[in-house]
C-alpha cells in the first residue's frame, strides 16, 4: 500500500508543475477537466502496470522484483539529472515531467487551443494523455515488483485531483514557481527510494 502510494505520488508532481504554469497564466482548470485528466492519466496508469504484471509472470519471482527496483530507481536517476541541467531540460525533452514551470508555461498556452481561458474536455483529453506518457515506463516497472495496479490506478486518480488543482492555486501566488522549481527532482527521488526499498523487499 505505501509503495503504491509513492509511486502515485511521484506520478502526480508533474502535475503540480503544469497546475502552477495554468495558474500563472489564468488558464482555468474547472473541476470537469480535472477529472478527465485524472481518468485519463489513472487509465494509462493501470494499464502499464497490467502489461508489468503480464511481463512479470515470464519472470523468476526474485528476477522480477529486482528488474522492477532498478527500472524504478533508474527512471528516478534519469528524472534528478534532467531536473540538474539547467536551460535544456525543456528544450531537449517533450516529457512533461522533466519540464520546468517557464518551459511548462509554453506548453499551457498552447493547450489551450480556443483561448478562451479554461481548459475544455477535448483540451483536458490531450493534457491527461501527456500526462499519461510520463507514467508507462515508471508503472511497467513498479508493477513488476507486485506493487498492486489497482491501488496504485486509485491512488493516482485521487492524487491527480488533488495536485492539479493545488499546481493551479499555487500559480496564482508567488509560492508557485518555487514550488514548480523542485518537482522533477523530488520525483525522481521518490522513485529511487521506492527502487531502494523494492530491491530490499
Amino acid at each position: 500500500m505505501i509503495s503504491a502510494l509513492l509511486v502515485s505520488l511521484s506520478f502526480n508532481f508533474d502535475n503540480i508543475v503544469i497546475g502552477i504554469a495554468y495558474g500563472i497564466k489564468k488558464i482555468k482548470i474547472g473541476f470537469q477537466a480535472n477529472l478527465i485528466i485524472a481518468l485519463v492519466t489513472a487509465s494509462g496508469t493501470f494499464l502499464s502496470m497490467a502489461a508489468g504484471q503480464y511481463i512479470a509472470g515470464f519472470l523468476p519471482s526474485g528476477a522480477a522484483n529486482v528488474a522492477g527496483a532498478v527500472g524504478m530507481a533508474g527512471f528516478g536517476l534519469y528524472f534528478i539529472l534532467q531536473s540538474l541541467r539547467p536551460g535544456k531540460k525543456g528544450k531537449e525533452t517533450k516529457e512533461l515531467a522533466l519540464k520546468d514551470v517557464p518551459d511548462m508555461m509554453e506548453y499551457a498556452e498552447q493547450s489551450d487551443r480556443n483561448h478562451n481561458g479554461s481548459i475544455g474536455v477535448k483540451e483536458a483529453a490531450l493534457v491527461g494523455l501527456s500526462l499519461m506518457g510520463n507514467n508507462l515506463g515508471t508503472g511497467i516497472a513498479a508493477s513488476i515488483t507486485h506493487i498492486s495496479a489497482f491501488v496504485t490506478a486509485a491512488a493516482t486518480f485521487g492524487i491527480s485531483l488533488f495536485t492539479l488543482a493545488l499546481g493551479n492555486f499555487l500559480g496564482k501566488h508567488a509560492a508557485g514557481k518555487l514550488a514548480g522549481k523542485y518537482a522533477a527532482l523530488i520525483s525522481g527521488m521518490i522513485l529511487i527510494l521506492l527502487g531502494i526499498l523494492e530491491y530490499s523487499r
